[in-house]
């Protein structure tokens, strides 16, 4: 089985959102959220995706509900286009208005997705399965040198977040990325959705 099974099974979830089925990205930063994300998104056809770091700040890494909400929440709720400003990281500003069609599923992904406030209009949540350390390794990676003061900024308040505010307990599915594909399991939420298994591979099958 492919993405694309996950995908149809998105689609066929009731909407959560007014007409609109959110679906949360969540896990630790470094550990493929973007990523997976989009590679769903094309086997939805191309849904749309909500980007976290567009709504965070470095004054609110994790302060960001009322905004969301405000912004992105309650417009797709009452079946509209949202329009948010996504966050500049190197100006440290806000851009210009970025459009949200209300599409039939629209994909939520960073840190935080699955977050209390939000968990009671995603149709699904699911959530990166990688160890928090290997996660920012990579993360830490992946951004260079020149973000180390983020970095040591941002590990001790991520683990305030999911310490205050878990999501993998409430996850309908797991994501473990293998060296040529995704596995989905099912997560510790029992519902529906959480007892589709799907294996998306590039190549032969593989132990993960």
């Amino acid at each position: 089985m492919h993405l694309h099974t996950l995908a149809d099974r998105l689609r066929r979830l009731p909407p959560s959102c007014g007409p609109v089925r959110l679906v949360g990205v969540d896990g630790h930063a470094g550990s493929g959220k973007t990523t997976f994300a989009e590679r769903l998104a094309g086997a939805l056809g191309g849904a749309p995706v909500l980007h976290l770091d567009d709504i965070a700040t470095h004054e609110e890494l994790f302060a960001w509900t009322g905004r969301l909400l405000r912004e992105v929440v309650e417009p797709l709720g009452r079946g509209e286009s949202a329009h948010y400003r996504p966050y500049d990281w190197r100006l440290r500003d806000f851009g210009p208005p970025r459009a949200l069609p209300p599409a039939p599923v629209v994909l939520v992904e960073g840190v935080g997705a699955g977050r209390r406030a939000l968990r009671p209009r995603l149709a699904g949540l699911l959530w990166m399965e990688m160890p928090h350390e290997d996660a920012w390794a990579r993360g830490r990676l992946r951004d260079g040198p020149a973000q180390s003061d983020f970095w040591a900024g941002w590990t001790p308040a991520e683990r305030r977040h999911f310490a205050e505010d878990p999501s993998e307990p409430f996850a309908d599915l797991l994501v473990r990325q293998c060296s040529d594909g995704y596995e989905v399991l099912p997560g510790p939420a029992e519902t529906p959705l959480g007892t589709l298994s799907v294996t998306d591979r590039d190549g032969p099958a593989s132990v993960c």
